[in-house]
Order: structure tokens, then sequence, then C-alpha cells
């Protein structure tokens, strides 16, 4: 399907293209690369600046099979094409699996839009998608579950108090005294089971300085411990709750000092990321902030389930810190994903940069 560019002289015509989730390059008549919009700069790793003018084969690293052929018959038939699982060698990179759909267009001196879908990214976002119901049902479960063992309790320790005050026999009393204590922990327990939804109080506030504060938190808590920082200092400042936020990353990377035992290394890691798609919506940018550390990793069999509640890799854990900082980090609209393997466990969180106005 054709299209006739009617934009006024001197604008650009492709503005719109960088408005758009999924990566799309244009290419001339001779397959020679015209423009790249934001998403396939992200995608491929490289620049405009670097690929105007030079062949679609300096992108992709050759020439995928079929890919070729499609190009060509597109531009000869206007035939539209899709590609299903190219594999694409992106230069000094990871081999990419994409979906690629040609389109014959006519548009200034542009003949083809190719507009490039990550297969992984599509699995990714059914995969979140699946797992944020799975996780809400399970926390509206452990909500529901606090609630009502938050009034029996006070009961149980009530009556224990009771009797405590009737005992004579300082034996009897020590009984008691497990009871109210044990009792208080349940409480406890309970009480951070329902903190997660507290009401936000949002400010701007600088990452790294809540980064740091996480730092000589955990430093003072395990000082055999190393945490190296990696921080991308040109990051605009974050519109979040800073209480939460220092929360929600303390648990994080205090779940990574324990399973070091308190020796080892933590790398501190932030960069920008580009038109990035969280809860449902696109932004321009995000901020990937990642905890690192080279302990044990954690064990296969509850990989899937780490941001449960009451799921613990630790002997002793209460399994509540990440099931936490996921609902910090859910309520600021962000994400939080693991990967783990012995001797390198990333955890990545995502968080919007929304522009001020």
């Amino acid at each position: 399907m054709a299209r006739h560019d009617s934009s006024p002289p001197g604008s650009n015509p492709f503005a719109g293209l960088d408005l758009l989730s999924s990566a799309v390059v244009l290419l001339d008549a001779r397959l020679l690369i015209r423009h790249l919009n934001p998403s396939a700069e992200n995608l491929f790793a490289i620049s405009q600046r670097k690929l105007l003018g030079m062949p679609l084969t300096r992108l992709l690293g050759g020439e995928p099979a079929g890919l070729m052929a499609a190009l060509e018959s597109a531009l000869h038939h206007s035939w539209s094409h899709t590609g299903q699982d190219l594999r694409i060698q992106r230069p000094g990179g990871d081999a990419l699996h994409l979906d690629c759909t040609v389109s014959p267009v006519e548009a200034d001196n542009v003949r083809l839009l190719l507009e490039f879908r990550p297969i992984d990214a599509q699995l990714r976002v059914a995969r979140e998608e699946q797992l944020l119901q799975q996780q809400q049902a399970n926390r509206e479960l452990i909500r529901n579950l606090a609630h009502e063992i938050k009034n029996p309790l006070g009961g149980i320790r009530g009556s224990a108090q009771l009797l405590e005050h009737e005992l004579d026999d300082p034996q009897l009393r020590e009984y008691t005294e497990v009871i109210i204590a044990e009792a208080d922990r349940l409480q406890d327990l309970m009480n951070r089971l329902l903190t997660s939804h507290c009401m936000m109080r949002p400010a701007q506030l600088n990452i790294h300085d809540v980064l740091e504060r996480v730092r000589r938190l955990i430093l003072a808590e395990f000082p055999n411990l190393s945490v190296r920082r990696d921080y991308d200092t040109s990051l605009p400042q974050l519109t979040a709750d800073r209480e939460q936020l220092i929360q929600a990353i303390l648990n994080i990377v205090r779940n990574a000092a324990q399973a070091l035992d308190g020796r080892g290394e933590i790398r501190l890691r932030t960069r920008v990321a580009r038109q990035v798609t969280l809860a449902k919506r696109r932004f321009k940018l995000a901020l990937e902030l990642q905890v690192i550390d080279n302990g044990p990793g954690i064990p296969e069999e509850i990989c899937d389930k780490i941001f449960y509640p009451l799921v613990s890799g630790r002997e002793g854990g209460s399994g509540l810190g990440l099931s936490l900082a996921q609902s910090f980090i859910e309520q600021h609209q962000g994400m939080i994903e693991v990967n783990s393997r012995p001797g390198h466990t990333c955890f990545t969180i995502l968080l919007p940069i929304t522009e001020r106005t």
C-alpha cells in the first residue's frame, strides 16, 4: 500500500515514527538506510548517525535468509511481507530473534518501511501480564489472610496477659511470656504484609542520593561487604516516594548481602532505558537500576516465585523483603525482574522518568 507524503516544507516527515514502540527502519530504492526511529536505535544498540546512507546489511550484520528477496519483491511488485523468526547478528552484540514486516511506501526518497519486533520481547510482555495477574491475586489473598489473623491474634495476646497476672509461679509465667512474644512477632509480620499499600508521597529526587543512603545503611550492617558504584550521573530526576524507594532498594540489596553471608561484592548500576513499556504504558525514558551480586544464585525451584510473600531461599528468612520491594516498585508504575545463575544474580528495576511540565 503506497503512502504519499504531504508534510510541510522543512518539517520532519518521519517524526511520527519516533513515537512508536516498535523498531522502524526506512530504506530507499537502493536499500540504503534513510531513517531509524529511537526504538530501532535501542534495539540494535547503534545510533542513527552512524548508519544514515549505509546499506541495510551493515545494520543486520549480513543478509538474513529470505529477507533480501522479500525486500526486492516489495520494491518491484509493491508487495508487503512478514518474516517470522529472523536471526539478526548485531555488530559487536548478541544475536536477535525478530519478526519483520516489510511495507512499500512513498515518502521523499524512502521506498520501504521495515518494522522489527523482538520475539523475546513479545513473550516477555505476555509473561509479565500473566505474572502481574498471579501476583495481584496472591497479594489479595495474603492481605485478606492478614486481616483475618490480626483480630484473633489480639485476643490471644490479651488473654495471655490476663493469665500472666493471675499466675504466682514464675516458671508458669515464662510460658505466657512466650505466648505474648510470639503473638507480637506474628502481629509485626501481619503489619508488614499490609504496609505495602500505604499512601505514597511523591516528590522530585535524585536516584543516586537514594542509592548512597542504601549503601551507607547496608555497609553499616555488613562492614565486610564490598559495594561498588556504577552510576550514570546524567540521569534526570525521578518523581517518587523517597522512603518507599529506599525501603524497596534496601530490601533487594540486603537480600543480596545475606546471600553473600556479608562477604563478597554487590554492584549498584544505573542507566537510562528508552522507549519502555511499563504497566501497559509507553514511556520515552525510564531508569534502569541493577543490583548485581557474585553470590551463589537463587535456587532454581523458587526463582519464578521469589517475589511471592513468604517465599525465601534462606533458612530463617521471612520471605517478605522482596515481596514488599515489588509492591513499592509497582506503585511507582515500575517493574522488577531477576536473572540468576551461580556466581551472578542481577535484580533489574525499571522506573518511568516522566517529563516535567
